[in-house]
């Protein structure tokens, strides 16, 4: 919307910009049509006097139709400058808030990083504690966004276990779980198996595969964000 409202700002510029330039040139044309329209014959039979007292008015009128010239000259600067701190100040906006809806998660994204999928193992399945300390490891390794099964993960998402089913922000989902995080590949590969403490290494109970990518993609919140009980510190 405030994009929009910078691209009308632009227009009522430009034409401000090109009326005043009519204005200009008509009031211009005017002062040598009256040149034109000057008798030479009378000039011509004029008293030095006479001939002075007109050239300082033609100077006067001269001097006045430079300064206006000055003036719009201005002007047009001005409002060249205005249009582009408004184009500058419109891109700003957007690449602001292109930035808070890949942070948000209301964008597509792709980037580096991990790709771990849980299955059921020989003698337990793989329940909702799993996926939510993996979750939990992913995020202290520095991963940048998350899905689980095509279902992008968010600080208020939801992984409970109901009815030997698991739901994700209540969309159920089944195994093979896959697991897909969007970070420093190398750095977070390392936490998830480092030996005593990390996921791969200590999960023994269920079958779990770890792959590093060049590229991941994980598709954005299809939900709808909302605020309920946060509210901005205003300083007074």
């Amino acid at each position: 919307m405030k994009k929009l409202k910078f691209r009308a700002d632009i227009t009522t510029v430009t034409v401000v910009v090109f009326i005043v330039c009519i204005v200009l040139v008509s009031v211009m044309l005017m002062q040598f049509r009256t040149v034109e329209q000057t008798d030479i014959t009378e000039i011509e039979t004029m008293r030095e006097s006479e001939l002075r007292a007109l050239l300082s008015d033609w100077k006067t009128r001269y001097e006045d139709v430079a300064k206006q010239l000055e003036d719009t000259n201005k002007r047009i600067e001005e409002y060249n400058k205005t249009i582009e701190d408004n184009e500058a100040a419109a891109d700003l906006i957007d690449d602001e808030l292109t930035e808070s809806n890949i942070l948000v998660g209301k964008t597509d994204v792709y980037g580096e990083g991990v790709e771990v999928t849980l299955s059921d193992g020989d003698y337990s399945d793989v329940n909702a504690s799993h996926l939510i300390d993996l979750v939990n490891e992913l995020r202290y390794a520095g991963a940048e966004a998350i899905s689980i099964n095509g279902i992008r993960i968010l600080a208020m998402t939801d992984i409970v276990e109901m009815d030997s089913y698991i739901l994700i922000s209540l969309q159920r989902v089944q195994g093979p779980y896959v697991v897909k995080a969007i970070g420093d590949k190398d750095y977070m590969s390392t936490i998830l198996q480092l030996k005593g403490s990390g996921f791969v290494d200590i999960t023994s109970d269920i079958n779990v595969s770890l792959a590093i990518k060049n590229r991941v993609e994980i598709p954005k919140y299809n939900g709808e964000l909302e605020i309920e009980y946060m509210q901005e510190v205003v300083s007074e």
